[in-house]
């Protein structure tokens, strides 16, 4: 459908204009039409979808292993987390099929405005599915780690199998210790750092560790809440930024925060950057890294994915970066609404788009009927659905 949302200001990385945003076919378009459907969003800010640039989709109704002990390195919480496995809560979350699972990975990410993914596991049928919750990034390589558990495509065969011009993935120094500090070093003498190496976590990595990353044209994804979590610390994450080669994740509940929006909202809180630099990770910086040529920003062409806010005044990013999900006013996927606030009906009905009415921690919410499935709505803390599905025409306009 074609649509032009009208009085809006669009934020991105070009900075803050005040311009009509005309989308059609689901994406962003140069101009309107006659016959577009017509929002007036005078006192709003429009944002590109955000890049969450790790996650692992179908772990995240697991419970985390209990207390605040810190480890070492990843592979000391990994052997930690065994006999956790036996836990009673644990067997029940692992019992949901994988499928549920990997979609309710999704909608949680859906719900905080992350509309692209990258998924660090083996890939599933169910991540096929026409109606996934979010797009999901393809044809690239991946590796789990360098130095174990034995799971997932081994670190050269992948690297060499991966072309030049799709990202490749390993977690890597995912530590404190001299065994984190040591895994850069490994993965140039085995020949795998390259200009498309996208290492995981990077806490370990040391000065000339970054420089050497820089030098190569490789990059990191940052998961400050996963880190803190599981290690104690982060990295410094000011070098790599300033020269456009970071990104962000969330990682999974199993270690990280609720959601991309809350570790975003928490590394502004920590000062760890400013608002504008976090949104670029999770935008423009998140795009170039893993070569999405069509996402990133509002451009002409681009997929039209985007979180939709109110204005709140003082700084543009900060109406995003430091919000929860509760407060998007709407999330939107390849050019039609996926999740927004009650007076956005007519254009979930216009788009003929069935919704159902929700709270999300405590707001009221429209959810597209395919997102709304009972058991999924049941793994979700903080949402629950109030109605039944329903396309609800509304005389009230937004505003």
């Amino acid at each position: 459908m074609a649509v032009t949302l009208g009085g809006v200001t669009l934020v991105d990385g070009g900075g803050r204009q005040r311009a009509p945003l005309h989308l059609r076919g689901g994406t962003i378009a140069a101009q309107g039409t006659t016959h577009d459907f017509r929002l007036d969003l005078r006192d709003h800010l429009v944002f590109p979808g955000l890049v969450n640039a790790h996650e692992h989709l179908q772990v995240n109704n697991v419970p985390p292993l209990p207390g605040e002990r810190t480890f070492p390195h990843a592979y000391a919480w990994i052997d930690a987390f065994q006999a956790h496995f036996a836990e009673p809560a644990v067997v029940e979350a692992l019992a949901v099929p994988k499928a549920q699972r990997m979609r309710h990975g999704a909608l949680k990410n859906l719900l905080a405005g992350a509309t692209f993914v990258v998924h660090h596991d083996p890939w599933h049928a169910a991540l096929d599915a026409a109606d996934f919750p979010v797009t999901l990034l393809r044809g690239h390589g991946w590796s789990y780690t360098l130095n174990g558990p034995d799971y997932g495509p081994p670190v050269e065969q992948s690297f060499a199998a991966t072309p030049p011009d799709r990202p490749w993935m390993i977690h890597l120094a995912e530590g404190t210790d001299a065994i984190a500090a040591a895994e850069l070093g490994e993965l140039d003498r085995r020949g795998c750092l390259a200009a498309n190496s996208v290492l995981v976590h990077g806490v370990g990595l040391r000065e000339q560790d970054i420089e050497r990353v820089l030098a190569v044209g490789a990059a990191v994804v940052w998961c400050p809440g996963s880190n803190r979590r599981l290690l104690g610390r982060s990295l410094d994450p000011r070098r790599l930024h300033a020269a456009g080669r970071l990104a962000v994740g969330s990682d999974s509940r199993l270690s990280g925060e609720r959601d991309l929006l809350e570790e975003l909202r928490l590394a502004r809180q920590r000062r760890d950057l400013d608002a504008a630099s976090l949104l670029a990770l999770a935008t423009t910086h998140a795009a170039r890294i893993l070569r999405l040529a069509d996402r990133g920003s509002l451009a002409v062409g681009n997929v039209a994915d985007l979180v939709i806010v109110r204005d709140r005044g003082g700084d543009a990013a900060g109406n995003l970066v430091g919000q929860s999900r509760a407060d998007l006013r709407a999330v939107i996927r390849n050019g039609v609404p996926r999740v927004a606030d009650p007076d956005f009906a007519d254009w979930f009905a216009a788009a003929g788009i069935d919704t159902v009415m929700a709270t999300l921690d405590g707001t009221t919410k429209l959810l597209a009927s395919d997102l709304a499935d009972p058991a999924l709505l049941a793994m979700e803390p903080g949402l629950i659905a109030v109605g039944d599905a329903h396309t609800k025409h509304s005389t009230e306009r937004v505003a």
